[in-house]
């Protein structure tokens, strides 16, 4: 029978009680590994208590003191660090070295999220007026809450868990009912390394969860990571709540390869930016555009074998370059998406729609798939696909090179392969995407930058990490200050001046 996972609400364990539970998988082998319980809105709402009750307390504590405790689990999680990426790696189905990055990643926004007693300060101004000083302060919003994906199950909640815990908050982490254990786990050493019960609580679940987070009075403020038309629903749902509100959607990133490229280079970041982690990335490069015929002809005559010997394992193998995809339902949403590209008139250069896995029969296994004469129409270039398939867009020149990603309702990530830097300049100054790579193909920046991209691919003022997340998990207070010399001076009945 199934192992069955727990809620972690309060610093404990919790049993769900709703009665409704989802299947947690092992890609790999595809059998059901675990049973999540799907929590009610009284679930939720249970754990919004115990949030709202344990915050003002963290609150009132330093900054200081707050950062400690995050170097503490910083250090906790470096002495787990395999465990938890084998438990993401199996859970997941990317390979194991590509979870220690998806652990790492998340854990460099914990890092920078130790220096907000110094992100946190405000400014003064003494003498602003007569005898008066103004002074803005950065206070924490209360509760708030984080929606993740399944595709980072390390990274995007410590996204979002870290400088909301760091700017005094406690926060309610909604991760997705296909990959749990990962989020429990950390929650746990969060509250090993110190963190007071009720900061920061696990609640797992679907839509029913997602819906009473959003409709919440005491939630302030949440952050979603998904697709688009459910970030849109999320985003308009929690606004209508009156709360603050950062969603961040899909993508549909474009690499573009100018003809004095080095093509040997330009091969190696597509290959492993379209096909690692089985394409299973929202700034995963989907689509190639080489600029002129003889640029298309080459960077397929040595794209096309790449793609072919892609090394395809289990997520527990040591060479592989992408394991399995994360479900069947998802596996064939993609072999879906590929038929339709067919019928649409693309070529189909690559089709690893029948690979098996020897010994792994049952596993979520594909090939990379590789489509050549791709056109803007088609819907394998409007829509994501979200897994190992590469579409090729032969642009005639820069010009169109350049409108493409442009036109496109996505804008999250870009990257440009050239020798020229004019060529680089000319492209990052116009590109209407938030994330622009040159020469690298997976632009996501330091931690101490914001992640965030453009149009459909993000809604809300504010991006994730670096300094607009400790904007977003706090708000600014201003103070006006005088202290009364014995002076009469009576009433003033126009507006205050500084004349």
């Amino acid at each position: 029978m199934a192992a069955e996972l727990n809620h972690f609400i309060g610093g404990k364990k919790v049993k769900g009680t709703s009665g409704r539970y989802g299947d947690v998988f092992w890609p790999m082998t595809g059998e059901v590994a675990a049973r999540v319980p799907l929590a009610s809105a009284a679930e939720v709402r249970a754990a919004v208590e115990n949030a709202k009750a344990a915050q003002p307390a963290w609150a009132a504590t330093n900054p200081q003191r707050r950062a400690r405790v995050l170097m503490k689990f910083l250090e906790l999680a470096a002495r787990d660090y395999e465990k938890i990426s084998e438990v993401l790696a199996r859970e997941h189905g990317k390979t194991v070295a590509d979870a220690r990055g998806d652990l790492q990643r998340g854990l460099e926004v914990v890092e920078f999220a130790t220096g907000a007693p110094h992100l946190m300060k405000g400014e003064y101004t003494e003498g602003a007026g007569p005898g008066i000083d103004i002074y803005s302060l950065r206070q924490p919003l209360g509760v708030v809450a984080g929606i993740t994906p399944f595709n980072f199950p390390a990274m995007i909640p410590l996204w979002k868990a870290g400088p909301a815990i760091a700017c005094g908050n406690a926060f309610i982490l909604k991760p997705s009912e296909r990959d749990p254990s990962v989020p429990l786990m950390l929650a746990e050493l969060f509250l090993e390394a110190g963190l007071p019960p009720g900061i920061f609580n696990v609640v797992n679940g679907d839509k029913e969860a997602v819906d009473a987070l959003l409709d919440d009075p005491d939630i302030q403020a949440i952050g979603f990571v998904g697709s688009t038309p459910i970030a849109e629903y999320v985003y308009g749902r929690g606004c209508a709540a009156g709360k603050r509100v950062a969603c961040f959607g899909g993508a549909k990133n474009h690499m573009i390869i100018m003809p004095d490229a080095d093509m040997d280079q330009a091969v190696d970041a597509l290959v492993g930016a379209g096909f690692g982690s089985a394409g299973e990335r929202c700034m995963a490069i989907s689509v190639a555009v080489p600029v002129g015929k003889a640029t298309a002809d080459r960077l397929m005559e040595k794209l096309i074998p790449r793609v072919e010997s892609l090394k395809i394992g289990p997520s527990t193998s040591g060479d592989a370059d992408m394991g399995p995809l994360v479900t069947a339902a998802h596996l064939q949403k993609v072999k879906d998406y590929v038929e339709v590209g067919i019928k649409e008139g693309a070529r189909l250069a690559v089709d690893g729609r029948n690979f098996k896995m020897q010994g792994y029969e049952n596993g979520f296994y594909m090939g990379g798939c590789l489509f050549d004469d791709v056109k803007p129409e088609m819907r394998i270039y409007k829509e994501e696909i979200f897994g190992p398939v590469l579409s090729v867009v032969r642009a005639k020149d820069y010009a169109e090179a350049l409108r493409l990603p442009n036109e496109h309702e996505y804008g999250n990530g870009v990257a440009i392969f050239t020798r020229d830097g004019d060529a680089a300049r000319d492209f990052a100054a116009k590109v209407q995407v938030g994330m622009i790579g040159v020469n690298v193909p997976i632009p996501v920046p330091l931690a101490y930058y914001t992640f965030g991209g453009w149009k459909r691919s993000s809604f809300g003022d504010l991006n994730q990490h670096g300094p607009d997340a400790i904007r977003f998990y706090s708000r600014l207070k201003t103070v006006t200050s005088r202290w009364p010399s014995g002076t009469k001076e009576g009433a003033e009945f126009s507006i205050p001046t500084m004349k």
